[in-house]
C-alpha cells in the first residue's frame, strides 16, 4: 500500500467529520453564514502565507530538481493565484484591506500555520511534505462532494469551483505522488513520523473550518 492510500485510510473518520461539519453542508447549501464565511476568508488569506512559506522550505529541501520546481511553483501558487480569489470574494463581501490587517491569526490558524512553518523548517522533507498533504488533498475531496451536491445558484460558487475543478485536482495528484515516492525512499521511522505530521494536520484542517464556523478569536 502507497504512504498516500495508508494515510486516507488511517484518517477516514476525520475526513468524514470535515466533510459533514456544519460550514461545509450550510456552504453546499448556499445558507452559510457570511459573517462567518468573511472570517474564514480573512483567516484563510493570512494562512495562505504562511502555507506559502512552508512550501518554499520544502522546496528548498527536495531531494530532486524536480521537487524543487514543482514546491517552489506551488508557493506561488498558494501567494498569489488563490489570494486573487480571495480579494474577489473580500471585495463582493465587503472586506476592506484595512480590516484584513487589523484582524489577527485566530487561535487555530495561529496553531495550524505555526505547525506547518515549525514543521517544514525541522522536519525531515518527506515529514514536511506529509504534513502539507492535507491541505491540498482535503480541500480538493471537500471541494468536489460540495460541488456535487451545492445548490444553485450559490453565492460561494467560485470558491467551490476553484476547488473542484480539474487543474486544482491534477496539482493535488502530483502532490499525492511525490509524497509517495519520499514515502517509499524513507526509513520505517520516518514513514511513521509521516503518518503523524498527515494525522496532526488533517485534525487541524477540522478545527479552522470548525473555528471559521464558530467565528472564534482569542479568549483573553
Amino acid at each position: 500500500m502507497s504512504f498516500s492510500s495508508d494515510a486516507w485510510a488511517r484518517n477516514i473518520a476525520f475526513y468524514e467529520k470535515t466533510r459533514a461539519m456544519p460550514f461545509n453542508q450550510e456552504l453546499a447549501s448556499g445558507q452559510l453564514d457570511e459573517n462567518a464565511f468573511r472570517h474564514y476568508m480573512i483567516q484563510d488569506a493570512h494562512y495562505l502565507v504562511a502555507f506559502g512559506r512552508a512550501l518554499a522550505i520544502a522546496a528548498a529541501k527536495a531531494d530532486h530538481a524536480d521537487g524543487v520546481v514543482q514546491f517552489a511553483d506551488a508557493a506561488k501558487g498558494a501567494v498569489i493565484v488563490e489570494r486573487s480569489l480571495h480579494a474577489g470574494f473580500m471585495k463582493q463581501f465587503g472586506i476592506d484591506s484595512a480590516t484584513f490587517e487589523a484582524t489577527p491569526l485566530s487561535p487555530a490558524s495561529h496553531h495550524y500555520t505555526s505547525f506547518l512553518i515549525a514543521t517544514a523548517w525541522s522536519a525531515p522533507y518527506p515529514v514536511a511534505l506529509a504534513a502539507l498533504l492535507p491541505c491540498f488533498w482535503i480541500y480538493a475531496e471537500i471541494g468536489r462532494d460540495i460541488q456535487a451536491r451545492a445548490a444553485k445558484p450559490n453565492p460561494y460558487a467560485a470558491w467551490i469551483d476553484a476547488y473542484a475543478g480539474e487543474e486544482f485536482h491534477a496539482l493535488v495528484r502530483a502532490v499525492i505522488a511525490t509524497v509517495d515516492r519520499a514515502a517509499e525512499a524513507a526509513s520505517a521511522e520516518t514513514r511513521e513520523a509521516m503518518h503523524q505530521a498527515y494525522t496532526h494536520a488533517a485534525q487541524l484542517e477540522w478545527m479552522f473550518w470548525d473555528s471559521a464556523y464558530r467565528q472564534a478569536g482569542w479568549p483573553v
